[in-house]
Parts: structure tokens; C-alpha cells; sequence
């Protein structure tokens, strides 16, 4: 694996990692404008972490449906709601991990985001 990080940035990546946890078009420009061409180790973090988060939720929001079509239940969506709350959870802890400029694994999914996407 290959890394090819400017830390030479006044910022070291943090403001690259804030904007990713501000919805999916956030991340967006945060990769594609502000990322890509300048890489930081602080900013390919949260952008990793932040990208797992936004595919765990566009996942949970489709099976959330489709379940709840074939048999809405008022436990089910409450099970729904947990889920989702948790997720805001962690978003909340990976903000707040970005806003300090550390490189802190969110819980659950933060170890497995840095081994999926590898190449951000």
C-alpha cells in the first residue's frame, strides 16, 4: 500500500475531515476538491470512516423499507430507530474526533473502515 501524503498543509487534513461528516455531498468535495490531489493522513482517515458511515445508513434506510412493506410492525420500526440513533451516535463521536484533528476510531465500524477503503 502506497500513501502519498502532503502533510505540508497548515490544517494537516482536518478541515478535509470535518466537511467529510457534513452529509454525502460534503464528503464529496471534500475528496474530490480538497483531498485528492493534496492527501493527509488525518483527512484519508475521516474520509474512510465517514464513507462507511454513509453506506451503513443508505443500507439500513433501504432495508428499513423494503422490511416494512412486507410486514409493518410498529417493533420493528422502533428496532429501525435504535439503529439509526446509534449511527447518529457514532457520526456524532467521529465529528467530534475530526473538530479535534485526532485520528480516533469510531466504535463499531471505525477499525473496519480503515481496512475497507485502504486506497482514500
Amino acid at each position: 500500500m502506497e500513501n502519498n501524503f502532503n502533510v505540508t498543509k497548515t490544517d494537516d487534513g482536518k478541515t478535509v475531515a470535518i466537511i467529510s461528516y457534513l452529509t454525502i455531498i460534503g464528503w464529496l468535495i471534500a475528496y474530490f476538491a480538497m483531498h485528492k490531489d493534496k492527501k493527509t493522513e488525518l483527512g484519508s482517515f475521516h474520509l474512510r470512516q465517514t464513507l462507511l458511515l454513509y453506506i451503513a445508513g443508505f443500507v439500513l434506510q433501504v432495508v428499513q423499507r423494503i422490511i416494512l412493506q412486507i410486514t409493518p410492525s410498529e417493533i420493528i420500526y422502533t428496532i429501525f430507530n435504535i439503529v439509526s440513533l446509534v449511527l447518529f451516535i457514532l457520526w456524532i463521536i467521529g465529528l467530534i474526533g475530526a473538530i479535534q484533528g485526532t485520528k480516533k476510531e469510531i466504535p463499531l465500524i471505525g477499525e473496519k473502515a480503515q481496512s475497507m477503503f485502504p486506497n482514500i
